[in-house]
C-alpha cells in the first residue's frame, strides 16, 4: 500500500517586517540578516492568530474537496500550545466542521512535532485501509525584541492530507532515528518566548544530521546521487546549509549542483516567513515544489527533521505522476505578495500586544483581525475563535 501526501496547505499571516529595516533599527549589518542568516523577511502575528487559526486556515485550504467522512485523524503539532489539557486540534475541529467520529488530538517534540504526527498519519492509514488523515503543523517562533533569536521569529502552518495513493507525496519506511536528552532549547510553561543555547543548537543539529544519514546510507544503500533533492528542518536558511555542506563531498560535481540549485528552490519560503518550528520542513517542502521546474514523478526526495531536546529523523518520499496538478507551481506567492509590510515600531506594538499568561480578560484589537478564523479574545480564561466574517 502507498501511503503519503495528498493534498498540501500553508498559511501565513498577512503582516511581516524587511528584515534589513530590523537590522537597521538594532545597529546590525543588514548583510548579517539577509546573507549571514539567510532571512529576508519575517511574518508577524497580531494578538488574534495563534497556532489554532492558523492551523485552521491552512486545513482549510488542504482539505478542499476531500471527502471528509473518510477523515478519521486529526493531529495538531505545535510547540505554540495555547492550553496545557486541551488539545488545539478540537477548536480546529470545529471551525472546520469537521465529523464527530474520529480521534483528535495535539503532539509536541519541539520542531519534530510535524513528523511525528506525519508518521503517526501514515501508520493509522495502513491500519485503516479507506481512512484519511489530517495532520497540520503551526508554530510562533517568539524571542523576544533585540534578542539574539529576533532575526529567527516567524509564523504559519502546513496542513497535510495523508492518504492512501497519495497524489503528492509517498512517504517511505526507511526512517534513520536518533534520539538523545540534550538541553539545546526550550520553553519554560510561564512565557511565550522561547530560551536556546544557540552554537550549541547548531552543532548538535549537524550531529544528528550526521548520525541520521550514515544510519540511513547503512541501511538503504542510497547516496545523495539517488535524491533529486535534500530537504531540512529551516530555523533559519543557513542552517541546513551547514548541514549539507558535511556531507556534499561524497556527490559528484553534478550531484552537487543539482541538489545546492534544489536547495535554493526549497528555502524561498522559509526567506520570507522565517521560523515555523513544527512546520518549518514542510514549508520546505512547499516551496521546493512550486519553485523548482525540473522535479519530475519518480524523483526521490531526502528530508531532515530535528527538533531541539533532541530528535533526529531522516526519511525519503517519492514524486507521485500527479503531483505537479495538486501542487502548482508558485501557487503561494500570491500570499506572500499580498501581505502589508509594517513599519519596525508597528511591528514592535504588535509584538507586545499578546494574551496575557494570568487569569485576565483579553480583546484582540479588531483593526488587525486577518484570516478566516479568528481568536477573538480571552473571556473567563475561555478562549473564543470564530470564523473572520
Amino acid at each position: 500500500m502507498t501511503i503519503g501526501i495528498d493534498q498540501l496547505g500553508l498559511y501565513t499571516p498577512p503582516f511581516f517586517i524587511d528584515l534589513r529595516e530590523l537590522a537597521t533599527a538594532r545597529g546590525v549589518e543588514p548583510d548579517k540578516y539577509t546573507i549571514g542568516i539567510g532571512q529576508d523577511q519575517q511574518a508577524v502575528a497580531p494578538s488574534s492568530q495563534d497556532v489554532v487559526t492558523m492551523g485552521a486556515a491552512a486545513a482549510k485550504e488542504a482539505l478542499a474537496g476531500q471527502d471528509l467522512s473518510k477523515l478519521g485523524l486529526l493531529i495538531l503539532a505545535t510547540e505554540s500550545g495555547v492550553d496545557a489539557s486541551k488539545a488545539g486540534a478540537l477548536y480546529i475541529h470545529r471551525l472546520l466542521g469537521l465529523p464527530a467520529s474520529m480521534r483528535v488530538f495535539e503532539l509536541k517534540e519541539a520542531c519534530y512535532g510535524g513528523t511525528a504526527g506525519l508518521m503517526m498519519a501514515r501508520d493509522y492509514v495502513a491500519a485503516h485501509p479507506g481512512k484519511t488523515a489530517l495532520v497540520i503543523a503551526s508554530d510562533i517562533a517568539r524571542y523576544g525584541l533585540a534578542t539574539g533569536g529576533e532575526v529567527t521569529q516567524g509564523a504559519g502552518a502546513v496542513a497535510m492530507v495523508v492518504a492512501e495513493a497519495p497524489r503528492i507525496l509517498a512517504v517511505n519506511d526507511d526512517s534513520a532515528l536518533h534520539a538523545d536528552d540534550i538541553q539545546d532549547f526550550w520553553r519554560p510553561m510561564y512565557t511565550d518566548q522561547a530560551l536556546a543555547r544557540g552554537k550549541y543548537s547548531t552543532e548538535q543539529y549537524i550531529a544528528f544530521f550526521d548520525e541520521v544519514w550514515a544510519t540511513y546510507r547503512e541501511k538503504t544503500g542510497r547516496t545523495l546521487a539517488d535524491h533529486a533533492a535534500m530537504l531540512f528542518h529551516l530555523p533559519y536558511t543557513k542552517m541546513g546549509l551547514k548541514a549539507l555542506k558535511t556531507v556534499l563531498a561524497e556527490a559528484t560535481p553534478a550531484a552537487q549542483e543539482r541538489l545546492l540549485a534544489q536547495y535554493q528552490a526549497s528555502i524561498q519560503y522559509s526567506r520570507r516567513i522565517g521560523n515555523i518550528y513544527t512546520g518549518s520542513l514542510y514549508l520546505g517542502l512547499v516551496s521546493l515544489l512550486e519553485n523548482s521546474e525540473t522535479l519530475a514523478a519518480g524523483d526521490r526526495l531526502g528530508l531532515f527533521s530535528y527538533g531541539s531536546g533532541a530528535v533526529g529523523e531522516f526519511f525519503s518520499a517519492t514524486l507521485q505522476p500527479q503531483f505537479r496538478q495538486a501542487v502548482p507551481l508558485h501557487g503561494h506567492a500570491p500570499l506572500l505578495a499580498q501581505r502589508k509590510q509594517l513599519a519596525i515600531a508597528t511591528y514592535e506594538q504588535l509584538f507586545a500586544d499578546s494574551w496575557p499568561n494570568d487569569p485576565s480578560d483579553y480583546q484582540s484589537e479588531p483593526a488587525w483581525f486577518a484570516g478566516p478564523f479568528v481568536m477573538s479574545g480571552v473571556t473567563g480564561q475561555e478562549r473564543q475563535y470564530r470564523a473572520n466574517d
